[in-house]
């Protein structure tokens, strides 16, 4: 018995200057239009940032001058001020710790509460989840008051426990809902497979399940630092003296009711994004994966 094999036909050749797509050609002129806005809004973007960071090395007249210059008399003056004469390597200190506690403890919660959700069906379930998602309803305005009289009743007031508690019913419940999410997007069949092999409920997240979700980690981690750090409302109620402030409510002295100290401000505004640029450049190959993978189930 024969088999006869028809060839294919060979596509049809293009012609020159097609686009292989289909795309329709942008002209000219929407092409710089494009270009034009792009560029327009990265200014726009930059500028905020680019004129702090060169306030940080202009002296006082300077800062405080109508005159717009780039940098006149450039000094170092403003960063030794601020390290030597003020709190400010406490306060670093201080927001570190608090946003180091704050970021460990809640990927601990978060990530032990989202896989529980997603994969056990106990009691009360649903209604947890409706719990974490009517939380992040409420701003601060409402919540500050209660939790002020919790931490006063437990003693708590001018310590930083009661920033890391505050800082954690802020977290906690969005980055539990979020690793909720990407542990669906993780197949159940990992757990299955680890559970014939032997492995418990908690040696299956720990050593099969967690190592998977590290872009999901990584997000998580990122908020809950940045939530401690840039936070101002919760501190200016709880802590009360110098050697306690946050760097972000420490950062207010430089700015009082009738001498605004610009010049320090930025210098310190630009010491306070470090730690949190450095945290950002750790994590951010994680960023885009983590954030889109929640979305899909696998």
């Amino acid at each position: 018995m024969t088999m006869t094999v028809t060839p294919m036909a060979a596509p049809a050749p293009q012609a020159p200057g097609a686009n292989p797509r289909g795309r329709s050609r942008r002209s000219p002129l929407a092409s710089i239009g494009l270009h034009a806005t792009l560029i327009g809004a990265s200014l726009i973007a930059v500028f905020p940032i680019a004129w702090v960071v060169l306030s940080s090395f202009k002296p006082e007249q300077w800062v405080q001058s109508s005159e717009l210059t780039l940098v006149k008399e450039p000094t170092l003056a403003n960063y030794e001020y601020v390290l030597t004469q003020t709190n400010f390597p406490t306060w670093m200190l201080n927001s570190v710790v608090i946003a180091a506690c704050t970021m460990l403890i809640g990927i601990l919660m978060s990530a032990t509460t989202g896989y529980a959700l997603s994969r056990f069906n106990f009691p009360g379930r649903r209604h947890l989840l409706m719990v974490f998602l009517v939380t992040q309803m409420f701003p601060v305005a409402i919540l500050i008051v209660p939790i002020y009289q919790i931490m006063a009743a437990l003693g708590l007031i001018n310590t930083h426990a009661s920033l890391v508690i505050a800082y954690l019913t802020i977290a906690v419940p969005f980055c539990s809902w979020m690793l909720k999410g990407y542990f669906d997007s993780i197949s159940t069949s990992l757990d299955e497979a680890a559970s014939i092999d032997g492995a418990g409920p908690f040696a299956t997240f720990w050593k099969v399940i967690l190592p998977l979700a590290r872009p999901g980690i990584a997000v998580t981690a990122f908020y809950s630092f940045l939530t401690a750090w840039g936070e101002v409302a919760y501190a200016s109620a709880f802590i009360q003296t110098d050697d306690k402030f946050t760097l972000a409510y420490g950062m207010q002295q430089f700015v009082p009711q009738f001498n605004a100290q610009w010049e320090y401000l930025t210098a310190a505004a630009v010491l306070v994004t470090v730690p949190a640029a450095l945290v950002f450049l750790y994590a951010q190959r994680h960023l885009v994966s983590g954030l889109t993978a929640g979305g899909t189930k696998g």
